[in-house]
């Protein structure tokens, strides 16, 4: 029985390598690194919704933004009231000013984890 159930366990881990191996890029190997990093910014930018800056509330880390669809979150545009991950970010950050930025959830709340200004 014990045998059986090793021949189980590696039938089952050789199986999932063959799938991973199948999933690859067309050529059969890894990506190189320097197409991976091309793609990076890519999908760090799709992550970004854009939005203008309402109100900055350095004193409870607060960040109201006027912004269109979130969607990573799945989230209509609209103007909301954030917490945000790094106090440092509200520094940076004036009423007026277009930007882009992320949204995470996070405990409950969503959070901006990066501000940056719009192009």
């Amino acid at each position: 029985m014990k045998k059986f159930n090793a021949l189980l366990l590696l039938t089952a881990l050789l199986a999932g390598t063959v799938s991973a191996q199948t999933n690859m890029p067309s050529g059969g190997g890894a990506m190189p690194m320097g197409d991976a990093k091309k793609e990076m910014p890519m999908a760090a930018s799709a992550d970004m919704a854009e939005g203008e800056i309402r109100k900055v509330d350095m004193d409870s880390k607060k960040i109201t933004i006027k912004h269109g669809e979130i969607k990573n979150l799945d989230m209509p545009g609209m103007t909301m009231v954030f917490q945000v991950k790094d106090p440092a970010l509200l520094e940076k950050a004036k009423v007026g000013d277009k930007v882009r930025f992320k949204a995470e959830k996070a405990g409950g709340a969503i959070v901006v984890t990066d501000i940056q200004p719009a192009k």
